[in-house]
């Protein structure tokens, strides 16, 4: 199974809105459940958003409920975050991970639980 490939990311104003990507073939065949991590600097890793084979299933932590939407694009093998009304404290290094095995459940914030990740997008918001 390939990795995974983000992109997307950038320099945005507080307030402003962002689109991120993820490429790959990893999840082609379901069961999966697709997720967003991100990492700010001295911080550990932490859930952000998950979404199960079709975009049945969507998770967001309490963080980004309300701000964040994923989706997923089957067809073009890709899954999307979109990020809008971005606050300083979103800046992070996002990362994509993929669990090819299950569909999305409350497991879906442990980090431990995904075997394939993408090399990460950078993202920064300034106030």
């Amino acid at each position: 199974q390939g990795q995974p490939v983000e992109s997307g990311g950038g320099s945005v104003q507080a307030g402003g809105s962002l689109k991120l990507s993820c490429v790959g073939d990893t999840y082609t065949y379901s069961p999966y459940c697709m997720s967003w991590f991100r990492q700010g600097p001295g911080k550990e890793r932490e859930a952000v958003a998950a979404v199960s084979a079709h975009g049945a299933r969507t998770f967001y932590s309490d963080s980004v409920k309300g701000r964040f939407t994923v989706s997923v694009d089957n067809a073009k093998r890709t899954v999307y975050l979109q990020m809008n009304n971005l606050k300083p404290e979103d800046t992070a290094m996002y990362y994509c991970a993929v669990n090819p095995r299950k569909w999305c459940s409350d497991w879906w914030t442990g980090v431990h639980e995904y075997a394939i990740w993408g090399q990460g997008t950078q993202v920064t918001v300034s106030s």
